[in-house]
């Protein structure tokens, strides 16, 4: 039988998933397209075949006829969202972050840690990304040696609002930089460091962050959410032997006027779209009874993220390097 699964949220998030449910997850079925607007969440749901349209998040959660929860509404509502989920039985991939705010992040980890079994995958899908998996293959077959270094700078043409900050910057954008040195590196973030250069507007200034993890490794992240030019992340694992880089994803180069160029993405989802689609892949794999994927981000890992996000928007409000202070990691959350 066909696994049944609810999307709550139907913007841009929202709607890429309902459409890797509707069109690239075989044995899988849109059951439900949720989101607060209605007309939006027909829009969507109708042009992508879902079986019912709703509004109500809650009610979708414990419906009889969805076996699975995609979580793509806005952030505030991860966190309140994941528990009902767990509380109704459901497994469930939430969109990152699972909370902006780590203490609602401890309550997501104790409710599933109380029912006993995993209930959330959190949406880093960098790990899933092809050129962030060779990386991590690189590194733990030896090719580069010890890693010392690992960069990281995260771009965008423009914020998505006039009101965005440095802070939401941390928030918001860098998270995934976050889980990501975490995952390559297999070793927690301890310290950190924040800074923006000036701009001559009043648009906000790239971010700059400096982190050392617990194995004195040395981690770079810059986000700039008004670079202009479009959307371009990449990173660079530098080893004691060597060293790694993603590459610029293009299939197109022109030539015209002496001048020889390749076009950037407007925004990240032709970026990662593959990423997304084997993150996907391996959630329906779980729900269908298969293990937790071995890729997988967990709640745990989206509570660090969380409590790092914080502790850079203090360092970058005080001017100082920060201590990064995790609760212990249960065992429930110990590598399997």
């Amino acid at each position: 039988m066909a696994i049944r699964i609810a999307v709550i949220g139907a913007g841009i998030m929202g709607a890429d998933h309902a459409r890797i449910v509707a069109e690239d997850l075989p044995g899988a079925t849109l059951q439900v397209l949720c989101d607060k607007d209605d007309a939006r969440a027909r829009k969507v749901g109708e042009a992508l075949g879902a079986r019912h349209i709703a509004t109500d998040p809650e009610d979708v959660v414990s419906r009889e006829d969805v076996d699975a929860v995609i979580i793509a509404s806005p952030d505030f509502t991860h966190a309140p969202l994941s528990l009902a989920c767990i509380r109704a039985g459901k497994k469930t991939m939430c969109e990152k972050p699972l909370s902006q705010s780590s203490a609602e992040c401890l309550k997501v980890m104790k409710a599933e840690e109380a029912s006993g079994e995993r209930h959330i995958m959190v949406g880093f899908m960098r790990r899933y990304d092809p050129a962030y998996i060779q990386m991590r293959a690189a590194l733990t077959g030896g090719d580069i040696g010890r890693p010392l270094m690992m960069h990281n700078w995260h771009r965008n043409g423009s914020t998505p609002s006039a009101d965005f900050t440095g802070a939401m910057a941390i928030t918001n954008s860098a998270p995934h930089e976050f889980d990501i040195l975490r995952y390559m590196l297999e070793s927690e973030a301890v310290t950190i460091t924040a800074s923006q250069p000036k701009r001559s507007d009043d648009k906000v200034a790239p971010v700059v962050m400096i982190i050392q993890t617990a194995d004195d490794q040395i981690v770079t992240v810059e986000v700039n959410n008004n670079a202009a030019y479009g959307y371009d992340v990449k990173a660079e694992l530098v080893g004691e032997s060597g060293s790694i880089a993603t590459n610029h994803v293009t299939y197109t180069r022109t030539d015209k006027d002496a001048i020889k160029s390749q076009a950037h993405d407007p925004d990240w989802r032709d970026r990662y779209a593959e990423a997304y689609r084997q993150q996907n892949k391996a959630f329906l794999k779980w729900v269908k009874g298969g293990e937790y994927p071995e890729r997988a981000a967990t709640a745990w890992d989206g509570y660090v993220a969380s409590v790092i996000a914080e502790t850079g928007v203090a360092a970058l409000a005080e001017g100082i390097r920060k201590d990064i202070a995790l609760v212990e990691r249960p065992s429930f959350y110990a590598p399997r």
